[in-house]
């Protein structure tokens, strides 16, 4: 009997120990893409000729660090043809442009050239009702007892608008994502709320409101539905299935990844009463 107790015990000691195991999964990884973080924002008040765009590529699931792109060529045309130069910034990835002129309703094209590929995107400069003020509920959330800040805007009547909207908390890395169609509430007030449940007194909160397209919209609403509305940032881990409006016409295949975004933008800075 001690002879089988004691197999037992030898037994339940080396499964409990495999189960502390690490087990390094070995996956396969696909060859890199280009990940485009375009997105131009004209902020209310400003000149909005100061405008930057990131380029990375996709890289293994274990891996810590995101590669960033170098050498490429990226410009943005308007409908009369006048290019704007995003010049590279040493050893960020990012590439910009002082001199570019918004305008709303004006159609750009996004024009990438990186690996001896083309990679090109439309879309039309969207307008922004701005934000009218901004609310803080201290019996707010689910318990009734949660702070919730709201910003308020106008949408205006007669025409389809869609916005997005982002949240950024003080001491938090990630960002609060949401997007929004006027259909429910076209020509009427409406609102965007944060979503953090432990805002206290003193919190700063950076707040952002976009107007952007419809199908800007539903790539942003599916993104969020996929990845949640929390995260560092729109293109930070995009799903390879979900697909922008940025083609590869070199070849179709190596299709990127990311948005090719323009649209009003105001922002504002609260601070938790």
């Amino acid at each position: 009997m001690k002879k089988i107790l004691f197999s037992f015990l030898i037994l339940l000691i080396s499964i409990c120990s495999s189960c502390e195991e690490v087990v390094d999964l070995k996956l396969d990884t696909a060859a890199p893409r280009l990940v485009i973080e375009a997105n131009i924002v004209w902020i209310k008040g400003s000149s909005g000729n100061a405008q930057k765009i990131k380029l990375t590529t996709t890289t293994g699931y274990y891996e810590q660090e995101i590669p960033i792109v170098t050498g490429a060529k990226v410009t943005i045309s308007n409908s009369d043809n006048r290019i704007f130069n995003f010049a590279e910034i040493p050893n960020s990835g990012e590439y910009g442009c002082t001199d570019f002129v918004p305008k709303i309703g004006e159609t750009y094209t996004l024009t990438i050239v990186y690996n001896g590929e083309t990679y090109t995107g439309t879309e039309i400069f969207q307008s922004l009702a701005p934000i009218t003020r901004i609310e803080q509920n201290n019996e707010g959330g689910f318990t009734g007892k949660d702070i919730e800040v709201k910003a308020y805007y106008n949408d205006p009547a007669n025409e389809n608008n869609f916005y997005l909207s982002s949240y950024k908390y003080s001491n938090e890395a990630t960002i609060n994502y949401n997007v929004d169609d006027d259909k429910f509430f076209q020509g009427n007030e409406f609102f965007s709320r944060s979503q953090k449940d432990d805002l206290k007194p003193g919190d700063i909160i950076e707040l952002s409101h976009m107007g952007i397209s419809q199908r800007y919209y539903n790539y942003m609403n599916i993104l969020i539905g996929i990845i949640g509305n929390n995260s560092g940032g729109p293109f930070q881990t995009p799903p390879a299935t979900v697909r922008g409006n940025i083609s590869n016409s070199t070849n179709p295949k190596n299709y990127p990844l990311g948005y090719f975004a323009l649209g009003e933008t105001d922002m504002r800075r609260y601070v938790v009463e």
